[in-house]
């Protein structure tokens, strides 16, 4: 079956050097119940074994389509915003409806597809889905100070009439192209939507090394920063970090990144429109969550 409720999917994955996980992905991806048109996946320059893993599977799913872009290729943050595209070239003259973009460190269950397509099936103004992740003991909804809209970067699938509406995903030197594309939706009168009923692992974690998270929630504040971030909401964020692992200093050094770029003036790298819907958006659920917390005191 390569449809649900009429709808049928595509999928591109930019993989670079993901041996150690991409097996996992293959695996999930073929055991779906309902299967994509097309997997085209776009091997970045890889040269630890990921192309020979995919080449693998490739007899007996003639859905999976694997394009070899060169080594020793610039790596930077528009790096997958290429891989991405190359793909997306090949699928000019397919037919489909949505179109999901999977990272090569991920795995689902089998009906994971299959519950997108129906909720895409369900809402018309749909334009963005996917779910929350687990990665080791950490909840990607649950842990951390995330919004349902926002829908995490590894796995995103789109309508396609939002996909082209909002141009596709769009290279940032400050990185966040998947958040980017997802705030982009809103602002163009989409709905984006995290649900919680399904989940996907994400496979790369974060690192044992205890320098590695720090050196993690410091890269996120800056990152915060360059989206345009409004600084009320990210001290907020801080301090909701300051009580999840490690606790105090992954909090410290989230704020220290992001108000570092405040203080230094560092560029911003979106467009102004985003940069104000992004904080109007902020402030709003700030005010939602500051009245909430006030109801609880007040009905105690």
């Amino acid at each position: 079956m390569t449809q649900i409720s009429g709808l049928s999917y595509v999928l591109i994955t930019p993989a670079h050097n993901e041996a150690k996980y991409i097996e996992r992905t293959v695996i999930s991806t073929i055991g779906q119940t309902v299967l994509p048109l097309i997997w085209i996946i776009v091997s970045d320059g890889s040269t630890d074994g990921t192309d020979e893993i995919i080449s693998k599977y490739t007899p007996g799913h003639n859905f999976i389509r694997l394009i070899r872009l060169p080594v020793n290729r610039d790596r930077n943050f528009a790096a997958k915003v290429e891989a991405f595209n190359a793909g997306y070239k090949e699928l000019k003259s397919t037919r489909f409806d949505i179109i999901g973009n999977v990272d090569g460190d991920v795995s689902f269950g089998p009906d994971y597809f299959k519950y997108l397509l129906e909720r895409f099936s369900d809402d018309a103004k749909l334009g963005v889905a996917g779910t929350h992740y687990v990665e080791g003991d950490f909840h990607s909804f649950k842990d951390s100070f995330i919004n349902v809209q926002h829908v995490n970067g590894q796995i995103q699938l789109f309508r396609k009439k939002c996909f082209e509406d909002i141009g596709g995903y769009k290279p940032n030197a400050g990185g966040g192209i998947d958040w980017v594309a997802v705030t982009t939706a809103r602002m163009k009168g989409w709905k984006t939507y995290s649900f919680g009923e399904q989940t996907f692992e994400h496979l790369r974690t974060m690192g044992t090394a205890e320098s590695s998270v720090l050196y993690s929630r410091y890269h996120y504040g800056k990152k915060d920063y360059f989206l345009g971030g409004h600084p009320l909401w990210e001290f907020f964020r801080g301090v909701y970090q300051i009580f999840k692992k490690p606790y105090i200093i992954g909090g410290i050094c989230l704020l220290s990144g992001y108000f570092y770029s405040f203080f230094t003036r560092k560029k911003i790298f979106i467009s102004q429109d985003l940069k104000a819907f992004h904080r109007k958006e902020q402030l709003s659920r700030l005010k939602g969550l500051i009245r909430s917390k006030f109801k609880i005191v007040r009905d105690k």
